[in-house]
């Protein structure tokens, strides 16, 4: 076994007596000598990583466990909400290289080079000529929107040579979207990057710092007017508008009610979107996980370390205040902050709480 959980909690893996070998890091340079000779190797191995992903091979999808069901357009993916399926999902870069504190995964995966425009393309048009044909694609990257030169490239490229213009969703941070507005909006209407998912965390500036998110609620605001003018545009000319599929995080730790208010505001702001709300989770890795963890003050443990949104995290966090900020229970200590064209739209989020 190997990946992040063996990465940043081996003690956890080797209690685990049906692992044989546990690779801590990246793996793609040691997993064939591994798989040849394993008892040359001990059970913990500090993985060996390629320098860049323009050096792995074509991964061959028909490895992957096949579940038999009817309706799975198996090695392809189904539609989950972002586009019409057969999906494919891909990955162009790997590691985020921002120090967030409730993640933070450069600081124990290494980062690597970009796989080439050229690649990402011809691997999607192979999919579609093998497997297709593919109705949307969903790039896994945890952060898509870097590397000007990269995404300007991809601008170029993807709509003349890919063999359809295929919608996708990919992530993205607000400073950079304010940092290169320009490049942002060209990428939303000339390659159909239709799903825009953004982490927008918090429209506090308190919490943003907690998190350590290095985005202001001013840069949050910016990224989202930005984008429903884009989408005004394009819903007036008779196209399809881009969604925001926003990420959010209530319960952090020394989050207030007004905080919490203005991050509920900030999500009223927002035209055309898929609010993804969890409670804060602190798992090991992160720096404020750590720290929690340190203090006593976590509730997880290795029996629950899954993507249910509305378990209770972190000991101290009034939950039920939240359970009821999310029903609109705050809806009128919400709209005081709030201009008045805003006022009216819903500000139940209950069902929003679908993944952490």
């Amino acid at each position: 076994t190997g990946g992040m959980h063996a990465t940043v909690a081996p003690d956890e893996m080797e209690t685990v007596a049906e692992f044989d070998h546990i690779c801590q890091g990246p793996g793609e340079n040691i997993i064939v000598d591994l798989l040849k000779d394993p008892r040359a190797f001990p059970r913990m191995i500090t993985g060996v990583g390629a320098k860049s992903m323009s050096d792995w091979v074509l991964m061959d999808r028909t490895l992957w466990p096949n579940p038999n069901l009817p309706d799975f357009p198996w090695p392809l993916e189904p539609e989950c909400g972002w586009g019409p399926g057969p999906v494919a999902t891909i990955l162009t870069s790997r590691v985020c290289p921002w120090q967030c504190v409730f993640c933070n995964e450069s600081s124990y995966i290494a980062n690597m080079g970009r796989k080439s425009v050229d690649q990402v393309i011809d691997e999607l048009n192979f999919l579609d000529d093998k497997y297709g044909p593919i109705g949307s694609v969903v790039i896994h990257d945890s952060m898509f929107f870097q590397h000007p030169s990269w995404l300007k490239e991809w601008l170029e490229k993807y709509p003349r040579k890919a063999h359809k213009r295929w919608g996708y969703w990919a992530a993205g941070r607000s400073d950079t979207v304010r940092q290169w507005p320009d490049l942002f909006e060209a990428l939303v209407r000339e390659t159909n990057w239709n799903h825009v998912s953004l982490g927008f965390e918090s429209g506090s500036d308190r919490v943003l710092k907690i998190l350590n998110k290095e985005c202001t609620a001013e840069d949050n605001y910016v990224a989202i007017d930005l984008l429903n003018k884009i989408g005004d545009d394009l819903e007036a000319r008779g196209y399809i508008p881009p969604k925001f599929w926003a990420n959010i995080m209530l319960g952090i730790p020394g989050e207030t009610r007004e905080d919490a208010f203005d991050t509920i505001r900030m999500l009223k702001r927002m035209k055309r979107v898929l609010p993804s709300i969890s409670y804060y989770a602190p798992y090991p890795g992160s720096a404020l996980g750590y720290q929690l963890i340190a203090e006593g003050k976590s509730r997880m443990s290795k029996e629950n370390y899954h993507r249910y949104p509305d378990d209770k995290k972190v000991k101290g966090i009034d939950y039920g205040f939240y359970q009821k900020l999310l029903r609109g229970k705050f809806d009128r200590e919400v709209n005081a902050g709030l201009p008045q064209f805003l006022r009216g739209k819903s500000g139940v989020y209950a069902d929003a709480l679908i993944k952490a």
